[in-house]
């Protein structure tokens, strides 16, 4: 398989630098293009172009974070904040823009009533990716 679109969600947590190093490692050899992206998202009482300063710096902050892994993998990226009422279907509209080969998302270890959770978005993009998914857990 050839991954020359890679597309790279950002949660903010410890297993973004695995995804972004995978992805950089995987462009680098297909001579692919990879975008990373973190979504803020926007509670219902607001505008969906809301200017929420501070989960702009929260989001910015991380993505300059996912530039400076991508910079040390000599790996040049493309990043971007969006802006949704969820997290799940945002990203998925961006891979199908972006016609993205694969996903490549970090999954961080939650614990959730005692049981181990990976939340509410990692499934929705499993079940509805354009593309294969891969995740890789921190």
């Amino acid at each position: 398989m050839d991954f020359k679109r890679i597309l790279v969600p950002a949660g903010g947590g410890g297993a973004d630098e695995g995804a972004m190093e995978l992805a950089c490692r995987l462009a680098k050899k297909d001579k692919g293009q990879i975008w990373a992206v973190y979504v803020i998202t926007v509670k219902r009482a607001l505008p969906i172009d809301a200017e929420i300063e501070p989960e702009i710096a929260t989001a910015e902050k991380i993505l300059d974070h996912i530039e400076e892994i991508a910079e040390n993998q000599d790996c040049e990226i493309e990043t971007d904040v969006l802006q949704a009422r969820e997290a799940g279907p945002a990203i998925i509209d961006e891979a199908v823009e972006k016609q993205a080969d694969v996903i490549i998302m970090g999954v961080s270890q939650k614990k959730r009533f005692g049981q181990f959770s990976i939340g509410n978005i990692v499934p929705y993009i499993l079940k509805s990716a354009p593309c294969p998914v891969i995740l890789l857990q921190q």
